[in-house]
């Protein structure tokens, strides 16, 4: 068994384009198959203060704006992960943020359908499906997203009968 001071808590969110896809299910089957555990999740249409404090060091940034709207296209699915090394690793199982780059094994490699190339010569927004904290920040996240008494902490049974 693993020991306990490597399980961690990671921020995911499923963005408007995976929540009106439909492919919210097939997500969290990627996870839920690597062992991890859903601590948190919920659906949430984002506010203008959140995505403010989620992406402050982008604020000011000419991008922000067109990242903001796309955000508030429809409602996101924002979850709670815990497992081993669960921000490294939930990152990896992610992809490149670069649905172009990312390996076809991994979320934004099977799903994703846009090159950052082409929403620049659309002039579109770049849409990626998915976010997932970068390792050290996933505390930082979780704590703007949800509130403590959203998190919940129970036994995951793997291969066994639940009675």
């Amino acid at each position: 068994m693993e020991d306990a001071k490597y399980i961690e808590r990671t921020f995911v969110a499923l963005k408007p384009d995976a929540v009106k896809r439909g492919i919210v299910g097939e997500v969290i089957e990627h996870f839920e198959t690597a062992g991890f555990k859903i601590s948190g999740i919920k659906m949430v249409q984002a506010t203008d203060q959140l995505l403010e404090k989620h992406y402050e060091e982008h604020v000011n940034k000419s991008f922000y704006e067109g990242l903001a709207e796309y955000m508030q296209e429809g409602p996101i699915i924002a979850m709670v992960l815990e497992g081993v090394h669960a921000a490294e690793n939930v990152r990896k199982i992610v992809g490149d943020t670069s649905n172009r780059e990312a390996h076809p094994s991994t979320i934004r490699g099977k799903f994703g359908h846009m090159s950052m190339d082409h929403a620049d010569e659309e002039g579109t927004q770049y849409k990626n499906i998915i976010h997932a904290s970068e390792p050290g920040e996933a505390e930082r996240e979780i704590e703007i997203w949800f509130e403590e008494d959203e998190l919940h902490d129970y036994q995951v049974v793997y291969g066994e009968e639940i009675k």
